[in-house]
């Protein structure tokens, strides 16, 4: 049995789960809601003050979506009453980045700004020129938004410039040596 699995989801003071027959979770509290189709291999219940996921039999499907399920559930219950967040640092001369209303402008080194739209759901901010902030009750939309915007420019190996996240390390390479 799977030892993530079969651990109770707790559920805090403020946020609902709602489970309904067409297997549809879905997790409202303080900072949103969430919503989750679970496969047909589990089932989820609510059980007083927490959330059990059992699954139907002990094939492999059914054992991957057991673990799956009940760390999806435990990250939307997270999600809700405390959110996630994000950290990028754009690194290079002159770079910056700023936000505008749903949009990010990253200004990277090319011709033109670059702009990411943000999900549903994702709000960021910039606390100076080159460090961008994101959060949201959505763990999923939150590394998508943060995945987008380093893609437009990862750093590189030789002189670590682009879009990294906060505390990332990136390995420097020599470069070129020239011979006597």
């Amino acid at each position: 049995m799977s030892r993530i699995g079969k651990q109770p989801v707790a559920i805090p003071g403020g946020v609902k789960v709602e489970v309904s027959p067409d297997r549809l979770v879905k997790v409202s509290g303080p900072k949103g809601t969430s919503e989750f189709r679970h496969a047909s291999e589990v089932g989820v219940k609510v059980e007083g003050s927490s959330v059990v996921i059992s699954r139907a039999g002990d094939d492999r499907v059914s054992r991957t979506q057991h673990g799956t399920t009940r760390a999806l559930v435990a990250s939307m219950i997270s999600g809700v009453t405390k959110g996630f967040q994000k950290e990028l640092d754009v690194i290079g001369v002159g770079w910056n980045v700023a936000v505008q209303g749903r949009k990010v402008v990253l200004n990277v080194g090319f011709c033109h700004p670059v702009t990411v739209d943000l999900p549903e759901g994702v709000q960021a901010s910039c606390p100076n020129n080159t460090t961008v902030v994101i959060t949201g009750h959505d763990k999923q939309k939150v590394g998508l938004a943060a995945a987008r915007m380093r893609a437009t420019r990862p750093p590189e190996p030789y002189k670590g410039k682009g879009v990294r996240y906060k505390g990332e390390y990136v390995r420097q390479k020599a470069g070129k040596s020239f011979g006597s």
